[in-house]
């Protein structure tokens, strides 16, 4: 594992493309995904910040880093969750997100949290 990651906290995303938001004449592609945070640790730790990859199809990279997520900072006790959703725009009708929490434990040792790597896709359509 990589420097500095921990594997206490369980992170799972779920993704949906919003069609009524999009645009796709215009490269203007949206979608929203959710996250489930789970602690699975034995101490409580609080999530500080969040930094997101973002990578449309023709490898254009944006990068989004913040204090916390969706305006919260939750701190959480193990086996307790936290769930959010929040969107991402492409310019193309695929991409991918990956991404890191920063967080800290109730001793104060700061660790991050690895978002596993997961796909924003326009759905098939079959006729």
């Amino acid at each position: 594992m990589e420097d500095g990651f921990k594997s206490d906290f369980d992170v799972e995303v779920e993704t949906q493309y919003i069609e009524s938001e999009s645009e796709p004449a215009k490269s203007r592609y949206v979608f929203a995904y959710t996250v489930t945070i789970l602690n699975q640790g034995t101490l409580p730790a609080q999530l500080l910040s969040r930094h997101w990859v973002i990578t449309d199809a023709n490898g254009k990279v944006q990068e989004v880093k913040g204090k916390g997520v969706v305006g919260e900072q939750p701190h959480l006790r193990p086996g307790e969750g936290f769930q959010y959703t929040s969107g991402a725009m492409l310019e193309t009708s695929m991409g991918t997100m990956t991404g890191k929490y920063k967080m800290i434990n109730d001793n104060g040792e700061e660790f991050y949290t690895q978002i596993p790597d997961f796909l924003l896709t326009v759905p098939r359509v079959l006729h």
